[in-house]
Formats: C-alpha cells, sequence, structure tokens
C-alpha cells in the first residue's frame, strides 16, 4: 500500500448559471479587461489517500466526489491523475 497525492477541479457545469463568474466577470470588465468573456468560479481540493496502486486511488476519489465533493447536478470534476506523495 502507498500514499498517493490527487487534486480534483470541481467546476459549474456548462450552461448553468454561475453567480460568482459573472460578478468577477463584471468586476474585470469594471477595471478595463474587456477581453474577458467568461469566468468559471470552482474548487481545487488536493486529497492524500493510501491505496495499493494509483488506479485504485483514482477510482477512490472518483467515489468520493460521486458521493460528497460534487455537486452531480450542478458541478463537473476532474481528476488529475495520481502521484506518490
Amino acid at each position: 500500500m502507498g500514499k498517493f497525492r490527487i487534486a480534483v477541479h470541481i467546476t459549474p457545469r456548462k450552461g448553468l448559471l454561475d453567480p460568482q463568474g459573472n460578478a468577477v466577470k463584471d468586476a474585470l470588465h469594471t477595471l478595463g479587461f474587456e477581453s474577458v468573456k467568461e469566468v468559471h468560479i470552482g474548487r481545487y481540493i488536493i486529497l492524500d489517500i493510501d491505496a495499493y496502486d494509483a488506479i485504485a486511488a483514482e477510482e477512490t476519489v472518483t467515489d468520493m466526489c460521486r458521493k460528497l465533493l460534487a455537486n452531480p447536478v450542478t458541478e463537473d470534476f476532474e481528476i488529475e491523475s495520481a502521484v506518490h506523495a
């Protein structure tokens, strides 16, 4: 068994309202950054877990995302490859 570090990016699902992203976009426009067309605010989570191998670690984190870390109705998640911690 080894220790693995996995990062998860959780973002609002495309096509859904993102009030935080819109507020940041509006603020950027106010500051003169008119080239910004869309802003999406998400979360970046780093997990250190014990697993037998990288595949098992990624499967465990996927299960965590589906059950708790990401809202399946409004958010998507992407898992970075597991690396030995």
